[in-house]
C-alpha cells in the first residue's frame, strides 16, 4: 500500500511537470499473460495537405478559431493555451501568418507573434510570418510602430531568420526616410537578395516622399540600366517631382523615355508637362504638347483645360484663351469657378473685361446663379465696381432667385467705393429675389455711411430696420454711435447708447469707447469721464482706445494734470500705452509749456520699446526749437480710426 501511493505521487509530479505538444490515439492490440506488458497500435496524424510548392496549406477551421479566441473581449490565458496546444499536427507558420492577418488590432497581433513559440518547441517563425507582422504594424497608427519594427529586424537577426526580397520592398514602403532606407538596401546584401523591378519602384517613391528629387532620378537611372520599367503611376509621380523642382531637362528625359519604352502618356502626364512649360514661360510649348495629346487620343479632362488655359495666361495670350475656352465648352468640359477665375485675371490685367461678355455667352449654358455670384464676388475683389455690377444686374434680370453671397459681395463694394444710393436701393430690394436682408448686410451700410457722414440717410435706414427688421446687434449700435458722434449728433448718439442698455443687446467695452470719444470730442467731458467711470462699476476694464481717448479730450481741455493723473492710472492698472496715447500725452506737456515732462515721457516711450513716428518726431522738433506756436493738423488714428487733433510747429505741419 505505501509502495502504490509512492508511485502514485510520482506519477501525479510527473504529470504537472510535462506537456505534450501532440496527442495520439492508441488501440490496444494483446496483453501478456501476467498483464504487465501490453501491445498497442497507435494510428499517426493526417499528414497537413501541402501546395505544389510543398508548402502546407493552412487549416481555416484552425485559423477562424484561434482568431475569435484571440479577440474575446477577455480572453482566457489557459483556454488560449489548450487550445493550440491540442492541435495535431501542431500550429505552422503559414498558420500564424493567416492568424496575424486576420487580427484588426495591431498590439494584438505583436503580442501574439511573440506568444506562437511557446506552444510548440518545434514553432519558429520564418520570413513569411515577420512580413505579415511587419505588413501590420506599418498600416497602424501605433505611436512606437518605428521602434516595433526595429525590434522585429533585431530579432531576425538574433535567430538568424533570412528575409525575402517582399520584407525589403515592405521595409521601404514603411521607413522612407534616408537612413532607414540606407540600412533596407544593406538588408538586400547580407540576405544576399536581388532587387526586382518592385522594389526600385518602392525605393523611388520613398525617396519622392521624403522630397529627394535628385536621389529618385538616380535611382531611375539604375532602374532604367537593368531594363527595368515603371508604371504609369510611377512615371506621372517623378514627372511630377521633377517639374515642381524646375528639373525641366530630366524631366524630358523622362518623358520621352516613356513614350519608347511603349508606356503611353495619359491625360495626367500631359497636364504636369504642360503645367511645367507654363510655369517657366513657355506657352507655345504648352500648347504643343496639348495638341499632341488630343492627337493621342486622350481626352483633356477638367484639370487639363485649367492648367493650358493658365499656361496661354501667363504668356498673357487673351485670344487663345478665348479660342481654348471656346473648344472646352464644345467638348462639354463644364467650367469651374477656377477656369473663371483665370480667364477674369488675364481680361483684367491685359484691359479687355469687355470680352468677359464673349466668355458668358460662350458658356451660357454653364451659367447658373452660383456663377453669377463667383464672378461678381471676382470682379468685386479686383476693384471693377462697375463690370461686378453690371453683371450682378444681369443675374439679377435672369434668376428668379437671388445668391446670397453675390448680394453681400456687392453689398460691400459698391460701400467701399461710396456708391451708398446703390448699396441702399439694393438692400431695399433685395427680398424680391427671395433673399431676407440680415443684419451684417444692414451693419455694411450703415457703416459706410456713417463714414460719408451722410447723416438723414443713416437716420431713415435706421426707422427702417427696427420698423421691419432684422433686429439691430450690438455691432449695429456701435456703428450708429460712432457715426452720430462723428456727424457732431450728441444727443442723437446718446439715445443710440440708450436703446442698446434698454435692448437684448447690452453695450461692450466699443459701445463705451464710442460714446466717450462722442462726448469728448463735442465737449461735453464731465459726461465723458462720467460715463467712464459708470464702465468700470459695470465691470468692463478700460483698454488703451479708452484711456487714450480720455487722455486726449483732457489735454484739448488744457486740463494737463488730469490727464497726466490719468496716464498714471493706465499705468498701474496695467493697461500698457501706445505709440498713439505717448504722442497725444506728448502735444499735451508739450503746448503747455512741461519740457522737462516730455523728455522723461519719451526716454519711457524708448524703455518700452515702441517706435517714434513722425508725429513724435514733430513734437520733439518743438521741443527742441523751443517754439510753442500752435498750428493745427488733423490725422487719423490708426487705433481708433478717429481724427486726432495735435498742434504742431509750422514747420513741421508743413513737412507731414
Amino acid at each position: 500500500m505505501h509502495r502504490r501511493r509512492r508511485y502514485n505521487n510520482i506519477m501525479c509530479v510527473t504529470v504537472r511537470r510535462r506537456h505534450y505538444a501532440t496527442k495520439y490515439i492508441a488501440k490496444i492490440t494483446s496483453t501478456s499473460p501476467t498483464g504487465r506488458s501490453v501491445t498497442a497500435e497507435v494510428t499517426p496524424p493526417q499528414p497537413i495537405p501541402s501546395d505544389t510548392r510543398g508548402y502546407p496549406i493552412p487549416r481555416r477551421h484552425v485559423i477562424c478559431k484561434a482568431t475569435n479566441l484571440l479577440l474575446q473581449s477577455r480572453p482566457s490565458g489557459s483556454s488560449i493555451s489548450d487550445f493550440f496546444s491540442s492541435l495535431s499536427p501542431p500550429l505552422t507558420p503559414s498558420e500564424a501568418s493567416e492568424i496575424l492577418k486576420s487580427l484588426n488590432c495591431p498590439r494584438l497581433a505583436y503580442n501574439f507573434f511573440h506568444f506562437c513559440p511557446s506552444f510548440s518547441p518545434a514553432f519558429h517563425h520564418d520570413a513569411f510570418t515577420y512580413n505579415r507582422l511587419i505588413l501590420v504594424l506599418s498600416k497602424s497608427n501605433l505611436p512606437d510602430r518605428f521602434d516595433l519594427v526595429g525590434t522585429l529586424l533585431d530579432d531576425m537577426e538574433r535567430s538568424m531568420t533570412r528575409g525575402t526580397i517582399s520584407t525589403v520592398n515592405i521595409l521601404i514602403g514603411f521607413f522612407g526616410c534616408s537612413n532607414d532606407l540606407k540600412r533596407c538596401i544593406g538588408l538586400v546584401k547580407k540576405w544576399d537578395l536581388k532587387m526586382n523591378c518592385y522594389t526600385y519602384k518602392c525605393l523611388l517613391q520613398a525617396h519622392l516622399r521624403s522630397r529627394d528629387v535628385h536621389e529618385a532620378f538616380r535611382v531611375y537611372g539604375e532602374m532604367r540600366a537593368k531594363g527595368y520599367k515603371l508604371d504609369i503611376f510611377g512615371y506621372n509621380m517623378l514627372l511630377d517631382a521633377l517639374a515642381k523642382n524646375e528639373k525641366v531637362d530630366q524631366a524630358y528625359k523622362v518623358f520621352e523615355d516613356m513614350k519608347r519604352k511603349h508606356r503611353e502618356p495619359d491625360e495626367y502626364t500631359y497636364t504636369i508637362m504642360i503645367r511645367m512649360t507654363g510655369k517657366i514661360g513657355k506657352p507655345d510649348e504648352s500648347l504643343i504638347l496639348f495638341n499632341e495629346m488630343i492627337t493621342r487620343d486622350c481626352n483633356p479632362n477638367l484639370i487639363a483645360y485649367n492648367t493650358m488655359i493658365q499656361a496661354l495666361a501667363n504668356g498673357r495670350m487673351v485670344d487663345k484663351v478665348i479660342l481654348l475656352f471656346s473648344k472646352m465648352v464644345e467638348r462639354d468640359c463644364r467650367p469651374n469657378e477656377f477656369t473663371y477665375s483665370v480667364i477674369l485675371n488675364v481680361l483684367a490685367a491685359e484691359g479687355q473685361l469687355g470680352k468677359l461678355d464673349e466668355i458668358m455667352e460662350l458658356s451660357k449654358k454653364y451659367m447658373n446663379k452660383s456663377i453669377y455670384a463667383y464672378l461678381v464676388r471676382t470682379l468685386s475683389k479686383l476693384g471693377h465696381t462697375s463690370e461686378a455690377h453690371r453683371l450682378f444686374c444681369n443675374m439679377w434680370s435672369f434668376h428668379e432667385r437671388g445668391d446670397r453671397d453675390a448680394c453681400m459681395s456687392m453689398l460691400e463694394t459698391l460701400c467701399s467705393k461710396g456708391k451708398t444710393a446703390e448699396a441702399m436701393d439694393l438692400l431695399d430690394k433685395i427680398h424680391e429675389k427671395g433673399i431676407d436682408p440680415n443684419t451684417v448686410m444692414y451693419n455694411t451700410v450703415f457703416s459706410a455711411l456713417g463714414k460719408l457722414k451722410q447723416i438723414s440717410h443713416l437716420h431713415d435706414l435706421y426707422q427702417k430696420m427696427k420698423q421691419d427688421g432684422p433686429s439691430p446687434d450690438v455691432f449695429t449700435y456701435n456703428i450708429l454711435i460712432a457715426s452720430f458722434g462723428r456727424a457732431g449728433k450728441v444727443n442723437e448718439a446718446i439715445k443710440v447708447f440708450e436703446e442698446l442698455e434698454n435692448s437684448n443687446c447690452k453695450p461692450d467695452i466699443i459701445s463705451y469707447n464710442s460714446l466717450i470719444n462722442c462726448l469728448g470730442k463735442n465737449g461735453n467731458l464731465d459726461e465723458a469721464h462720467m460715463r467712464f467711470k459708470e464702465m468700470q462699476e459695470k465691470g468692463f476694464s478700460p483698454d488703451v482706445v479708452t484711456y487714450s481717448t480720455l487722455i486726449e479730450c483732457f489735454g484739448k481741455t488744457d486740463k494737463v494734470e488730469m490727464a497726466c493723473r490719468l496716464f498714471d492710472k493706465m499705468l498701474a492698472e496695467g493697461c500698457a500705452p501706445n505709440i498713439v496715447t505717448y504722442n497725444i500725452l506728448l502735444d499735451c506737456l508739450e503746448r503747455s509749456g512741461r519740457t522737462a515732462e516730455a523728455v522723461d515721457l519719451y526716454a519711457k516711450l524708448k524703455q518700452q520699446g515702441l517706435t517714434p513716428d513722425s508725429i513724435t518726431y514733430a513734437v520733439l522738433e518743438r521741443l527742441q526749437s523751443g517754439s510753442h506756436r500752435k498750428v493745427r493738423t488733423r490725422r487719423q488714428n490708426p487705433i481708433t480710426g478717429w481724427v486726432q487733433g495735435l498742434c504742431l510747429h509750422p514747420v513741421a505741419a508743413a513737412g507731414t
